[in-house]
């Protein structure tokens, strides 16, 4: 029999247009989008719809966008594949709140509103620094981890198997850049972001995002939820909101997340969200896994096809 876990999508992800054709097309998409609308006071999803891209890519709509299609793929799954069964949760960065509703652990509107909170927190953290972050392409881990060292800067994501991204102060970062190429790398590429995600220049976020945790009930999931810091479950409600502070300026680590899941035996995995990245990365950590996603009507149309709903 099996196992199926369902993965979420990170910031960087949205895509103006997103959404569009599900909410033309289904009733219930329709409704979560006016419902995360109502919830949060302002038309998220024209945003979502028409972009204009430089404002979908703020921090504070991107990752309220990215949480809100991906709760659309989910509930349009469900209604489409009644049986759908999954046993465990994951999410990229921004993702793990969207795994975390998907298990019960917040509600829809709860996890949108402290999801754009989150957004908000960061987007100032950046504000108030000079950061970046680039993608080292093609060299290992511990290589990576003594260029890091010796120029200043942290690792953000250990995202699969010749992909990793680093971050920290701009002019540090390109450094590193040339650290990187010097010591093997096939590439270093800086990335087009607002500032220096998943490093201790986001921790002025972290005592903010605290107390909006603070403010939510949460509760215990209804299946593992793995968590980006640790690459293991969450435990209890306490530890869920320790993590999610902790995970504003720790690496992800997403590699092992995974790899935790496949020795567990999960074989089947459905990303959710816009974009396929976590698809990508899946074919670089494992090629024999399984692996769907639902970003829009096509995929949707496949998904549920291959799932025999």
């Amino acid at each position: 029999m099996s196992k199926t876990a369902l993965l979420f999508a990170g910031q960087g992800a949205q895509t103006v247009g997103m959404g569009k054709d599900l909410a033309a097309q289904f009733p219930i998409a329709k409704t979560l989008f006016d419902r995360a609308n109502a919830a949060l006071g302002y038309d998220l999803a024209q945003v979502c719809f028409a972009g204009p891209e430089s404002e979908l890519t703020k921090t504070e709509n991107a990752q309220p966008g990215i949480f809100l299609l991906s709760w659309v793929a989910l509930e349009l799954l469900k209604e489409r594949v009644p049986n759908l069964n999954f046993e465990a949760t994951a999410g990229l960065s921004l993702g793990e709140f969207s795994a975390l509703t998907a298990a019960g652990v917040m509600s829809f509107e709860d996890g949108l509103r402290v999801v754009r909170q989150r957004g908000r927190f960061m987007q100032e953290a950046c504000e108030a620094t000079r950061g970046g972050m680039a993608a080292i392409i093609g060299l290992d881990e511990g290589p990576t981890r003594e260029v890091c060292a010796e120029a200043g800067v942290e690792l953000a994501n250990l995202n699969c198997p010749g992909q990793l991204v680093i971050s920290g102060e701009l002019e540090k970062i390109n450094t590193a850049c040339e650290l990187a190429k010097t010591r093997g790398a096939k590439r270093a590429l800086a990335l087009t972001v607002a500032g220096a995600y998943h490093s201790k220049l986001m921790a002025s976020a972290q005592p903010k995002l605290r107390e909006a945790l603070g403010a939510i009930p949460l509760n215990l999931p209804s299946v593992p939820v793995i968590a980006n810091v640790t690459a293991q479950p969450h435990a209890t409600c306490g530890e869920i909101h320790q993590r999610l502070v902790e995970q504003v300026t720790s690496s992800v680590r997403w590699e092992e997340s995974v790899r935790y899941l496949l020795a567990q035996g999960f074989t089947r995995f459905i990303e959710l969200g816009p974009g396929t990245a976590l698809t990508g990365f899946m074919k670089r950590i494992d090629k024999t896994a399984q692996v769907l996603n639902v970003a829009d009507t096509p995929s949707l149309e496949a998904t549920v096809k291959a799932l025999g709903g």
